[in-house]
C-alpha cells in the first residue's frame, strides 16, 4: 500500500550567538557557548537536508540539548536550575501560524521548541519512506518526551499555539493513526484475517476521529485543512473497516448483511472523495495536493466495488439456486 500523509510545516527559528560578554568569561565557559551555537546551527540545517537520516538527527539532538541543559539545569546536579536560564530570549514560529513568532526568555522553550520540530522532522522522514511504523512511534515519543517540559514554562502557551495541549494531543493522537496505517498495510499483505483488518481500520478511524475532534475549538483559519485531512482519513478508514466486515459477513454466508455493509463503505468512500476534494481547495498550512489521485485511495475504491460486486452476485446464486455457477 502506498501511503499519503498530510505534514505541516517545519517552525522555524530566530538565530542565537550564544555570546555573553562580561557575563560567561574563561575559556572553557567560552567553549561551550561556541558549541551551543555550532550544534544549533548543525541541528536546524538537517531539518532541510534531504540526505539526513534518524541516526545523524538523534546524534545532532542530543548534543545540542545535552549542552543546553547547562541552561537549564544546575552544574551541581541540585534540583536548582542553573542561573542562565533566563540570559537568552528566543524565537520560533509555529506550525499553524505562519511566520508570525512566539518569543520566550527561557532556555526550556527552547527546548520544547527544538524538540517538537525534532518530533516532526520525524513524521515528515517516515512520510518519505511511506512505510516505517518504528519512525513515526518514535515522533510520537519524542512528542510526549518534550511535552513533559511545558508545565515549567514561565509564560503558559498561548491558545492556539504549537505549546498548547490541544495541538500536542492532535499531533501525538496522528502518530498513533499512522502507525496503525502501516499495521494495516502488513496485515493486508500477510492476508490476515478480513475481521482483524476491519477491526484495525476501525481502530484507526477512531484515532482520526479523536484527534479532529481535538482541534474543533480551534480558529478554523488556522486548523480547517488539517482537519479536513483528519476527517477524510478517517470516512476513509471506516469505509475500510465496513468493506472487510462485508467480506466477514459473506464468509459466513451472511450476504444480505454483507451487501448492506459494502454499500455503507461505499457511501463512506464517496464522502472521503467529496472531502479530498475539499482538501485540495481549502487553504491553510500543508501541502497542495489532490489525495483521491493516490494509490492508498484509488485502491480502497476499487476493492469496495469488486467486493459489493461480489455480494450481490453470491446474494443471487442463493436466491436462484437452481441457477449454476460459472
Amino acid at each position: 500500500m502506498t501511503h499519503w500523509f498530510h505534514r505541516n510545516p517545519l517552525k522555524a527559528t530566530a538565530p542565537v550567538s550564544f555570546n555573553y560578554y562580561g557575563v560567561v568569561t574563561g575559556p572553557s565557559a567560552s567553549k561551550i557557548c561556541n558549541d551551543l551555537r555550532s550544534s544549533r546551527v548543525r541541528l536546524l540545517e538537517l531539518f532541510t537536508d534531504l540526505s539526513c537520516n534518524p541516526e545523524m538527527m538523534k546524534n545532532a539532538a542530543d548534543s545540542y540539548f545535552s549542552l543546553l541543559q547547562g541552561f537549564i539545569n544546575s552544574l551541581d546536579e541540585s534540583t536548582q536550575e542553573s542561573k542562565l536560564r533566563y540570559i537568552q530570549n528566543f524565537k520560533w514560529t509555529d506550525t499553524l501560524q505562519g511566520q508570525v513568532p512566539s518569543a520566550q526568555q527561557d532556555a526550556v522553550f527552547e527546548l520544547i521548541s527544538m524538540g517538537f520540530n525534532v518530533a516532526l522532522w520525524y513524521t515528515k522522514y517516515a512520510s518519505r519512506l511511506a512505510g516505517k511504523e518504528k519512525r513515526r512511534l518514535c515522533a510520537s515519543a519524542l512528542f510526549f518526551k518534550y511535552i513533559d517540559h511545558i508545565p515549567k514554562l514561565i509564560t503558559p502557551a498561548e491558545k492556539g499555539r504549537d505549546l498548547e495541549s490541544r495541538l500536542i494531543e492532535a499531533y501525538v493522537i496522528q502518530c498513533q493513526a499512522e502507525a496503525q496505517e502501516v499495521t494495516i498495510a502488513r496485515a493486508i499483505e500477510l492476508k490476515h484475517a478480513p475481521g482483524l483488518i476491519a477491526a484495525l481500520a476501525y481502530e484507526t478511524a477512531n484515532f482520526y476521529q479523536k484527534a479532529d475532534h481535538t482541534l474543533s475549538s480551534l480558529e478554523p483559519a488556522y486548523s480547517a485543512k488539517w482537519r479536513k485531512y483528519l476527517h477524510l482519513k478517517m470516512c476513509f478508514y471506516t469505509a475500510y473497516a465496513y468493506c472487510y466486515h462485508g467480506q466477514t459477513l459473506l464468509a459466513s454466508d451472511k450476504c444480505g448483511e454483507a451487501i448492506r455493509s459494502l454499500q455503507e463503505a461505499e457511501k463512506l468512500y464517496a464522502k472521503a472523495e467529496a472531502l479530498c476534494k475539499e482538501y485540495g481547495e481549502t487553504k491553510g498550512p500543508g501541502p497542495t495536493v489532490k489525495p483521491s489521485g493516490h494509490l492508498f485511495f484509488r485502491k480502497l475504491g476499487n476493492l469496495v466495488k469488486n467486493t459489493l460486486e461480489k455480494c450481490q452476485r453470491e446474494n443471487g446464486f442463493i436466491l436462484n439456486p437452481n441457477q449454476k455457477k460459472k
